[in-house]
């Protein structure tokens, strides 16, 4: 399970700038958002560079 949502309404950051920066589809990362589906740890890095955010922020812990 991950936060990016959380983290992306925490910011005021649409899924849409994130699928642009992130070069994937708006689909795909809403999957990521709604924890349908899990990035990939280099894709989850990548994220976490683009949002400025630790990647253990966008990991839920349990």
């Amino acid at each position: 399970m991950n936060r990016i949502k959380e983290v992306l309404e925490e910011r005021g950051i649409k899924q849409t700038w994130l699928a642009e920066k992130l070069g994937k589809s708006f689909c795909m990362v809403n999957s990521y958002v709604c924890n349908r589906r899990q990035p990939s740890l280099e894709v989850l890095f990548e994220i976490a560079k683009i949002l400025n955010v630790d990647p253990k922020e966008l990991i839920k812990s349990n």
